[in-house]
């Protein structure tokens, strides 16, 4: 995705927040974001611990996924 360093970034100001969807939402550009540390490249640069990583790259998008 590219605007994962924009979702990230807005993910650390206001995850402390209550409600933090519209946030993130802003911040990815589309309709759906996603937490995680991960993307496609990371995953595939750790082979070792793709399933743990892969599963906190799914756990990370938004609830509307």
């Amino acid at each position: 995705m590219p605007t994962h360093n924009e979702v990230q970034k807005a993910y650390q100001d206001v995850k402390h927040l209550a409600v933090t969807d519209g946030f993130l939402i802003d911040a990815s550009g589309y309709k759906f974001y996603n937490i995680s540390k991960f993307t496609f490249d990371s995953l595939l640069a750790d082979p070792e611990n793709i399933e743990a990583n892969f599963r906190d790259y799914l756990a990370g998008f938004s609830s509307n996924i």
